[in-house]
């Protein structure tokens, strides 16, 4: 090191998250044989959105099988539907067994990354000091960041308030008078595991979720021995609910019609449990299933009819001291306030902290909608890439999936990098990014997410869909199965001199490297599609 840049650590990758992406991350670079990463996380311990979520009832709603790393295996989920504990353990296990304990940067928040043209790396400001980078791999993920509604009167409530995901644990809600404003995936768990102890319980409701029954139970010490002892049944029973899964994606991008049935069993779960009419009536959607995030419960329609819990089919409009004031004017007097009003996925934070090539910030180049190319690389951020991208969510199957998926790719492009030699830097063409983008948009415009008839999280401010990818996850597997170079541009040393590589880049540029190199052509050269 010298001069400024000796008062900085400098690694060849800095990870950002310890949630599952990041640790993914972390295990596919070691796999790589690159060890010169560090993996910066805000809180003081690994977990991601399994660490921050730790309210009562908190549990995933894909099965533990599948809602785990297929190179971290485990054969001892205790349930068919795992809670948070055991997924926050999971994640522990898999920093343990790969050794990931020496890259981890606990307490480290990253307070502003930019990116050095002269250089060609990223420097990176922490609550901790300072990196520089060669490559930013963001695993921050959609659901970090809560999202609180500025309500009118809110600051003067005298009672407690706090968001699902900041869960005070120190806060006794036995006994209490407590308003549950949403009906997401969150609230649904909350909701009748607070619901017999607390004095009285207040759904606010803008729109009701379709909710099918959750088949939960526990997996017995004779089907986690077969899985330990022999790993096909458990290769297989994951292969199973994945294949399941695969299945049903037609009918959520292709033909939202054939969603009939599934409503019909969700109005059935329902009425197993619901037997007013007129609350029927305000729990049963008005838009097609699958439009809004499928929820999976078999105890919230149970605590819905007890009798210490009312239901206002309204949002909160205001506050006045201790009384909540819903949109159709319904009163309620409240202790306590939980919001489950879901994160900022279409807006996330960490876009405000990320200044490009051209010294805008992610947050500005993603002011029309965020983009970008195969869910990963963004036009004017060399050298940055993302995990659970823009459209990379799912509506029916396991996260981890896409999840490794990004690896690959991510994978796949810091060797590209290592071929190119020397300091170098991929910067993804926009015109790449834009192609990839039109693909996705116009795939998705007869999907239940965008013709079904609700409003919904995965639609940012202007109406568009950049959450969600319209189809199957074998099909997201091919398609960032490496990187193609032809979509890029190489960045070289301090005169940012930018050239194009063509799409069959295997001719060493010297003549000399061993067909390792992709050729490289003047700048202007034919740019291949995406």
């Amino acid at each position: 090191m010298g001069g400024h840049a000796d008062e900085r650590e400098h690694v060849r990758v800095a990870v950002i998250g310890s949630g599952f992406g990041g640790l993914g991350a972390a295990v596919r670079l070691r796999r790589e044989g690159i060890t010169d990463f560090v993996v910066l996380e805000r809180a003081d311990s690994v977990g991601g959105t399994w660490r921050d979520n730790d309210y009562p009832g908190c549990a995933c709603d894909v099965p533990s099988h599948l809602y785990s790393f297929s190179f971290a295996p485990n054969p001892d989920w205790p349930r068919t539907f795992s809670g948070q504990p055991h997924i926050r353990a999971y994640l522990e296990h898999v920093a343990d067994t790969f050794g990931l304990r020496p890259h981890l940067r606990l307490n480290t928040e990253v307070e502003m990354m930019r990116w050095d043209a002269d250089g060609l790396r990223w420097e990176i400001e922490t609550s901790k000091g300072s990196f520089t980078a060669d490559v930013v791999v963001s695993a921050t993920g959609p659901l970090s960041d809560p999202k609180t509604p500025e309500i009118p009167g809110i600051a003067g409530f005298p009672g407690k308030v706090f968001h699902s995901a900041r869960w005070d644990h120190d806060y006794d809600l036995r006994g209490k008078r407590v308003a549950m404003i949403g009906t997401g995936a969150s609230a649904i768990q909350i909701v009748p595991a607070i619901a017999p102890d607390v004095d009285r319980l207040t759904l606010f409701q803008r729109t009701p979720p379709w909710v099918m029954p959750r088949t939960d139970r526990a997996i017995s010490t004779g089907e986690r021995w077969l899985h330990r002892q022999l790993p096909f049944t458990r290769a297989a029973r994951r292969g199973l609910l994945w294949g399941i899964r695969e299945l049903q994606v037609g009918a959520f991008t292709k033909h939202p019609n054939r969603l009939g049935l599934i409503e019909s069993l969700a109005k059935a779960n329902m009425a197993r449990s619901i037997k007013d009419p007129a609350l029927r009536d305000k729990l049963t959607p008005s838009y097609r299933i699958g439009c809004k995030r499928i929820l999976l419960s078999s105890e919230y329609y149970p605590a819905l009819a007890r009798p210490n819990v009312d239901l206002v089919a309204s949002g909160l409009k205001e506050i006045r001291g201790s009384v909540l004031v819903a949109a159709d004017g319904t009163e309620t007097e409240a202790d306590a306030i939980v919001f489950g009003t879901g994160f900022h996925v279409t807006d996330m934070p960490i876009a405000d902290r990320v200044v490009g090539a051209e010294g805008k910030t992610l947050a500005e180049e993603w002011k029309d909608g965020m983009q970008s190319l195969r869910g990963a690389t963004a036009a004017g951020f060399p050298n940055w890439m993302t995990i659970i991208g823009p459209n990379t969510g799912l509506g029916n199957s396991s996260m981890i999936l896409m999840i490794e998926s990004q690896l690959n790719y991510m994978a796949d492009y810091v060797r590209q990098l290592g071929v190119l030699g020397g300091r170098a830097a991929l910067a993804a063409r926009p015109s790449a990014v834009h192609a990839w983008n039109r693909r996705v948009q116009d795939r998705m415009k007869r999907t239940v997410w965008n013709t079904g008839g609700c409003t919904s999280w995965y639609l940012d401010a202007n109406g568009r869909n950049t959450t969600v990818w319209p189809g199957t996850t074998g099909e997201f597997r091919r398609e960032t199965r490496g990187v193609d170079l032809a979509e890029y541009e190489v960045l070289r040393g301090r005169e940012r001199a930018r050239t194009a590589v063509t799409a069959t880049a295997t001719v060493s540029a010297t003549v000399s490297a061993a067909d390792s190199a992709p050729k490289v052509v003047p700048a202007g050269a034919e740019e291949g599609a995406a």
